[in-house]
């Protein structure tokens, strides 16, 4: 797929820096980065552990306030941004993680379902039904009523899939998804999310480790000590 340049970005960083402590403790994770990611495109993110692309992530996730550069995501300049601006941000965003987050004392759907989140209007039934049709949009419509617990590795990060889409956002990010499936299972999840989020239009960043999920991108970009030292095309 070809992503022009005139296509307007959902993110577009330029310039950001980041550090962790002060004075002779602080540590640069992040230097010099910019990065565009056009609607729809699947950009994975790859280097050695500490390299700052979970901080990168995490700055255009809206879950860490920034420090140097600017980052506009989802037309927010979240340079500016205060907690409540970012806390707005991240309702349109999906988040996936290695650990699956599952909750073990309630079901799959319910699991779905609390993406919503405490500020949504839609009423409880309502938040259930559309859990159970985005379980079944990801194979797993007949283990809705399942606890955690009888579900396997990759079923779980199925549940976590759906969770991440069900209230439709504009942005994906994932951190290391596949970390504990096998090959198949992570391949399966990741090529799953990849067809669910480009039916959406919605544009996906992903962390990893794994170089068996890499042909899944559009875009590979490696980080060398928080510096982007390789762009490469998938």
């Amino acid at each position: 797929m070809s992503f022009e340049s005139a296509m307007h970005p959902t993110v577009t960083a330029r310039n950001l820096e980041f550090a962790f402590g002060d004075g002779a403790a602080r540590r640069v994770v992040l230097r010099d980065v910019s990065l565009d990611i056009a609607p729809g495109e699947i950009v994975i993110l790859t280097g050695p552990s500490g390299s700052g692309k979970t901080t990168l992530l995490t700055l255009v996730g809206a879950l860490r306030k920034m420090q140097g550069g600017s980052l506009r995501v989802l037309d927010r300049d979240l340079a500016s941004a205060d907690e409540e601006a970012r806390r707005a941000l991240r309702r349109e965003i999906g988040y996936i993680f290695q650990l699956h987050n599952l909750l073990p004392f309630i079901s799959a759907r319910e699991n779905v379902a609390l993406a919503f989140g405490e500020e949504s209007t839609f009423p409880h039934a309502e938040r259930l039904r559309r859990a159970d049709t985005m379980l079944h949009e990801v194979g797993l419509g007949a283990r809705c009523h399942d606890l955690p617990a009888s579900l396997s590795g990759g079923q779980k990060q199925r549940v976590a899939i759906a969770r991440a889409l069900v209230h439709q956002p504009r942005l994906m990010l994932a951190d290391e998804p596949t970390a504990s499936l096998d090959k198949q299972s992570g391949h399966d999840a990741v090529g799953l999310l990849r067809q669910l989020a480009r039916d959406r239009g919605c544009p996906i960043l992903l962390v990893t480790h794994d170089a068996r999920i890499l042909d899944v991108a559009d875009r590979i970009v490696h980080f060398e000590d928080g510096v982007i030292v390789e762009p490469v095309a998938a």
